[in-house]
């Protein structure tokens, strides 16, 4: 499996967790419903049993917010409320999904993981050639990466299941619409029994 990578993206506890730390409510309220952590833990176990190489994505920022890439307005809410400080406990990726040791993290300032990052020399630099994505939101931050890897010449797979976004029409129209346009789209069951089978 030293070709293939599963990319995990956003999986933090502001967007993914509802609570004291809720950035984004309608997003952590649909990853409870499609039960989105649960199976993406039961991919990322089996993905590191298959040997997958594994690369988490939060975003974070330090006190300056000079690593905020994305100057949109509606970024501008981010160094105004000091929102997903690195060390805070809303920017910390969920415990279900957290890293295990020598699992790369790669920290963006934008919705694309590939930009402002070291993301693509890496997978390159390890030899992959296919990466698998899930993550939120659908219809942005997984969608980001997915354009982005596959106009950089990776072949792409979305797992279906494991991505959510801030309600079920955008997350079926990114899934149904947008996604096929730029890689497969899949279910987790398919993409384990893929890895299981080497193919």
């Amino acid at each position: 499996m030293v070709s293939t990578a599963l990319l995990l993206v956003d999986y933090q506890v502001a967007l993914c967790e509802e609570g004291e730390h809720t950035r984004l409510p309608a997003l952590a309220a649909q990853v409870r419903e499609r039960d989105v952590v649960a199976k993406a833990a039961t991919v990322l176990e089996k993905a590191r049993a298959a040997g997958v190489y594994v690369v988490h994505v939060r975003l974070a920022f330090d006190p300056t917010y000079e690593v905020r890439t994305n100057r949109t307005a509606r970024w501008d809410s981010y160094p105004a409320e000091r929102a997903m400080l690195a060390d805070s406990p809303a920017a910390q990726i969920v415990a279900a999904l957290a890293p295990a040791d020598g699992e790369p993290v790669v920290v963006k300032g934008s919705v694309d993981p590939f930009i402002g990052t070291p993301l693509e020399q890496m997978l390159a630099g390890n030899g992959i050639r296919d990466i698998a994505i899930g993550g939120v939101a659908t219809n942005l931050a997984v969608e980001s990466a997915v354009r982005h890897a596959g106009d950089s010449g990776f072949r792409v797979t979305v797992i279906e299941d494991v991505c959510a976004s801030f309600s079920s029409a955008a997350h079926d129209f990114s899934i149904g619409t947008i996604l096929p346009m730029f890689g497969a789209v899949v279910s987790a069951d398919d993409y384990l029994a893929s890895i299981a089978t080497g193919a």
